[in-house]
C-alpha cells in the first residue's frame, strides 16, 4: 500500500507544507467616540437630571418649621412723604439697636429691600 493511498494529496517524498505563521499585526489606536445628536441630547439631559439632583439634595433648606414663634407686638404705621426704613426704626429703637430693628421691620413685612412708598402699611416692633 502506497502513502498517497493512505494519505491522497501528500506524497512521503515532495516537500511538507509548514502552515503558515502568522505575524502579529500592530494594533490600530482606537478610534476616539464619536456621539451622534441623539447622544449628545440624552448625554445633556443626563447631566441636567444630575445636576438638579445634587443642587436638590445640597441646596439651601428652608428654615420654616411646624412651630409658631415667639409673638412679637406689632403696630401698623402708614408710610408718609419723605420717611424712610432707618428713620421709622429709630423712632422705635433703643440708642444703637437702629440697625436690628431694620433688620426686625424688613423680616415682619417680608420687604426685599429698604425702598419705601408712601401710604404703604408696615408692621413695626412695639419697643
Amino acid at each position: 500500500m502506497s502513502t498517497a493511498a493512505i494519505h491522497p494529496g501528500f506524497t512521503r517524498t515532495g516537500p511538507r507544507r509548514r502552515p503558515a505563521v502568522r505575524t502579529a499585526r500592530p494594533s490600530r489606536p482606537a478610534a476616539p467616540v464619536r456621539l451622534t445628536r441623539r447622544g449628545r441630547i440624552v448625554a445633556t439631559l443626563l447631566f441636567l437630571g444630575v445636576l438638579l439632583a445634587v443642587l436638590t439634595v445640597f441646596g439651601s433648606h428652608s428654615a420654616a418649621t411646624g412651630e409658631a414663634g415667639t409673638p412679637v407686638q406689632t403696630r401698623t404705621v402708614v408710610v408718609g412723604q419723605g420717611d424712610t426704613l432707618w428713620d421709622i426704626a429709630g423712632t422705635v429703637a433703643e440708642p444703637g439697636e437702629t440697625r436690628a430693628i431694620v433688620h426686625q421691620i424688613q423680616e415682619l413685612n417680608a420687604l426685599d429691600s429698604s425702598g419705601l412708598s408712601v401710604g404703604q402699611e408696615i408692621a413695626v416692633p412695639v419697643g
